[in-house]
């Protein structure tokens, strides 16, 4: 029986580099090409005469249309106690973070400093040691009226090939004691086989520096605490971002780590990851709040089958096409590839772009016009309707207009509250 699982786990092993290599090699034929031809086309259409103006000049030009597109909007329900009011507010500042990393760093700094009012915005570009690029983006900036610093990364950007590679790589990387990771999400991070000292890197690594800069906020202010956030990829970042934090047991910085919140995060780990980190969050009290949206295919990537044994943990916060959301322990159709979702995935693709061309603007204001791109992605999602319900669109209007409720014995450790919704839902 041994001998047999053995080589069940090498024909595994040996399918998942072949797919993972012939995956990368497809990004790198096909992809690219195609990549390249839209951004000459995007890039003509945005240098027409009237839009020739840097990021910050167009936030000068149109300082209120950039404040209202970029306000942090929290439903204003008086009934609510003051855990949901806490909870929504941060899943509302957590998602336009993350949505605001993909942006460029004038703009980001100009939306954090004058829109938000948030103090000390840094941006940063990070090494990955396997690409050799800096292709790993995150920002941080801080609310000193509530002494909490929010780190948000950024996720997967269409036109950058370092993400898809990134992504694409999805063997497992073992690390003892924790469990198999994914390989191209470590590298990202900024993990090494052999760790070097923070005064021998000459290269920045997301790991090694956001750790110290937070561990010197920790240290100069005992009431500090800590929100980590990202969409897609980014949301992948944060998650592993708390893994190497307990792997190197900072507790300096887990003991004031307050929650993760992460949108349309894909599967990291296998099974003994997801109990190692369940007890990472369960041991320092962290709060762990995985955002999926609907159809969205991401968060159902890596597939759990045979081929990967990839798993998620800790429940999610699902919402459906209606921003009707409710906890569950896993998300609906939970590897997409389901034959009796196919007619309603492709009937809530159609729902979409209607309510993004026409119901949207004409309930909520011209303001919340969703821009060309965004448009483009949804008219792709007829096509695969998994990819449109994955825009940051969905994620930020859920946050503004969604319902949802925290379950009456809400619990911050994610092992008890898993139990309780399973059982309530």
């Amino acid at each position: 029986m041994a001998v047999k699982q053995k080589e069940a786990m090498n024909f595994k092993t040996q399918w998942a580099i072949l797919v993972s290599c012939w995956t990368q090699k497809f990004f790198l034929a096909f992809v690219v090409p195609v990549l390249k031809i839209l951004g000459t086309i995007l890039g003509k259409l945005r240098m027409r005469p009237q839009a020739r103006i840097t990021p910050m000049k167009s936030l000068i030009v149109r300082p209120e249309e950039r404040y209202k597109e970029w306000k942090i909007i929290v439903p204003d329900d008086k009934s609510m106690s003051e855990e949901e009011r806490e909870f929504r507010y941060y899943s509302a500042l957590t998602m336009m973070a993350s949505r605001l990393a993909y942006q460029h760093h004038l703009f980001v700094n100009f939306v954090a400093t004058y829109c938000w009012k948030m103090d000390h915005v840094e941006c940063y570009n990070f090494q990955n040691p396997y690409l050799k690029t800096k292709s790993t983006h995150a920002f941080t900036f801080q609310n000193t009226s509530k002494d909490v610093t929010v780190v948000a990364f950024r996720g997967t950007s269409v036109f950058d090939l370092n993400d898809w590679m990134v992504d694409s790589n999805f063997l497992f990387k073992k690390l003892d004691g924790v469990g198999q990771i994914h390989s191209g999400f470590m590298d990202a991070i900024g993990y090494q086989d052999q760790p070097i000292a923070l005064h021998e890197c000459h290269d920045k690594f997301a790991y090694h520096t956001l750790c110290q800069e937070l561990k010197e906020i920790a240290e100069s202010n005992e009431n500090a605490k800590f929100i980590i956030t990202g969409h897609s990829l980014g949301g992948a970042l944060a998650t592993l971002f708390v893994t190497l934090l307990a792997y190197y047991e900072e507790a300096t910085i887990l003991d004031k780590l307050q929650a993760v919140y992460t949108y349309g995060q894909p599967r990291v780990g296998d099974d003994e990851f997801a109990h190692f980190m369940v007890d990472t969050f369960d041991n320092h009290h962290i709060k762990y709040y995985r955002y999926v949206y609907s159809f969205d295919m991401i968060p159902r990537v890596p597939f759990d089958a045979m081929l990967t044994n990839y798993k998620h943990f800790g429940g999610c916060v699902y919402f459906d096409c209606f921003y009707n959301g409710k906890f569950l322990k896993e998300q609906p159709n939970t590897n997409y590839f389901s034959l009796i979702w196919v007619i309603p995935k492709y009937l809530i693709a159609c729902w979409e772009l209607i309510r993004s061309l026409i119901i949207i603007p004409i309930t909520k204001g011209r303001d919340h016009f969703e821009g060309l791109f965004t448009i483009l992605e949804r008219i792709l999602g007829l096509l695969i309707p998994g990819l449109s319900a994955h825009v940051c669109s969905n994620y930020v209007n859920l946050t503004r207009w969604g319902t949802i409720q925290l379950p009456p014995d809400h619990n911050p450790t994610l092992r008890n509250f898993a139990c309780h919704i399973e059982a309530d839902y």
